[in-house]
């Protein structure tokens, strides 16, 4: 570890680990509840496990892009953090206003949620992915700022790279478009139009940029390429993602009551958003293959490729599927939906926080070399464990969408069956989604384990 300050870092991994736990954890209580209805009801009913469900995929994945840039920035700046201090802090105010979020969601009522938090005097609850109190909000935006603040000082008094400049924007970027959280239109389209705002430029835009980064960042570490020639393939990613990613946000904008025109901007930007994620797989492939060293730690360079390839798959090819206007009127809402947004959330952000966690928490343990044989074969089991499973998952909600296109959304009306009864036809396809739940879950397992494996000592 070059510098002391790095340190920090190690928290917001960790706490990204365990709150990915909790994550998968409600998403396996869903599963059930979608075969046995009754199952932890009425103490928590499916929305409410839905609603923590996704807040905590949220929360893991700022704890992990956090902990990532504080161990990367000193790096890239050549220099101490700014201010040590301040990301304890901030770490410590957001794992505090998190849990207390989640307990509330858990067991005190929505409305009375609303109600206690003062959600009246500036009203934003209630929007999908953006359930948040508005006193949350609130501190969201202010651990934001400080650790945009600390990261954006520490690149202003050292070394500007090209991965600090791209991370940076990206940061940015998620900070203004946050702001779109706090403005709810009294017209339901207008609030769907701005919702937009905050949900796709986030996953699909700025978050698009910080992965870059992250990934750029791990590739010089283990593969030692010159810079130069991996930030020619940043500057393209980046290019490719903004380019696609802005305008594509009209690929959200069909069949809610906005003019007609969307329809074609939406299916042309949208149609080539697969392609920078695509580039993603060319850069790793061909950053790894060109390698200078090898390096010791082979399970991050596997995470690393894995991040491009399962990205590419989640977020390109499946989100193709039912992207294109005619096609997104049958799907929209679908399984489709919710096998593009695990495929896609799973193979972009998460495993780049694990290809992050994966070089740097054995530097932080000091273990400058990487975890020995014996850890990297667990994680390596790990990693595949998660992939399978992650991808099992998405084929089996991938039938599970065809079938309700099939039963609910193509026939005519007199024909179609309804929402409950073709849930009912899908218990199969839903048995088979648990199953491949379980297996990411135990995959997860496995990967902290391998934090604990210890090497066998060969004897003189």
């Amino acid at each position: 570890m070059k510098y002391s300050s790095q340190m920090v870092a190690k928290p917001y991994f960790i706490f990204a680990l365990i709150l990915l736990a909790g994550e998968i954890l409600f998403g396996i209580s869903m599963g059930i509840q979608y075969l046995y209805g009754d199952f932890l009801f009425p103490a928590i009913p499916f929305n409410v496990l839905r609603m923590v469900h996704v807040n905590l995929l949220i929360v893991l994945l700022l704890f992990g892009f956090m902990g990532a840039t504080y161990y990367l920035i000193p790096e890239e700046s050549e220099r101490e953090l700014w201010s040590p201090l301040l990301a304890k802090i901030t770490f410590w105010v957001f794992a505090a206003a998190g849990v207390l979020t989640i307990l509330g969601y858990l067991f005190v009522p929505y409305a009375t949620l609303a109600q206690i938090t003062f959600d009246d005097l500036w009203p934003t609850m209630g929007r999908e992915f953006l359930e948040q109190p508005t006193i949350t909000k609130i501190g969201i935006v202010f651990v934001v700022l400080s650790y945009i603040l600390n990261v954006t000082m520490t690149v202003i008094k050292g070394r500007r790279t090209t991965i600090s400049i791209v991370l940076l924007t990206g940061l940015f970027g998620l900070a203004f478009f946050f702001l779109f959280a706090f403005y709810v239109p009294d017209n339901l389209v207008m609030d769907k139009f701005f919702w937009w705002f905050v949900v796709h430029l986030w996953v699909e835009g700025t978050w698009e940029l910080i992965m870059g980064a992250l990934l750029a960042f791990v590739l010089i570490k283990t593969t030692g390429v010159d810079r130069e020639h991996i930030d020619k393939w940043l500057y393209l990613i980046i290019a490719m993602t903004l380019i696609s990613g802005l305008a594509g946000t009209g690929h959200h904008f069909f069949y809610i009551g906005t003019p007609g025109y969307w329809l074609w901007i939406g299916s042309i930007a949208s149609a080539a958003e697969p392609i920078p994620f695509f580039l993603m797989i060319l850069f790793a492939y061909s950053m790894v293959k060109n390698r200078r060293i090898q390096h010791n730690n082979k399970i991050a360079v596997t995470w690393a490729k894995g991040t491009a390839v399962v990205g590419f798959l989640g977020a390109g090819v499946w989100g193709f599927l039912h992207t294109l206007a005619p096609v997104n009127f049958y799907t929209h809402g679908t399984q489709l939906t919710a096998a593009h947004g695990h495929l896609s959330f799973f193979g972009a952000y998460v495993m780049i926080c694990f290809t992050l966690i994966s070089y740097a928490m054995p530097i932080l343990r000091n273990r400058p070399h990487g975890n020995g044989p014996r850890a990297q074969k667990v994680e390596l089991t790990s990693f595949w464990l998660m992939v399978i499973g992650m991808i099992g998952l998405t084929l089996a909600l991938t039938v599970a969408g065809i079938i309700q296109i099939e039963l609910q959304r193509i026939p005519d009306s007199a024909n179609a069956l309804n929402f409950m009864d073709t849930q009912a036809k899908l218990s199969v396809v839903y048995m088979i989604r648990l199953l491949f739940g379980l297996m990411v879950f135990v995959g997860l397992l496995t990967y902290l384990y391998s934090f604990f494996v210890k090497e066998v000592k060969v004897g003189n």
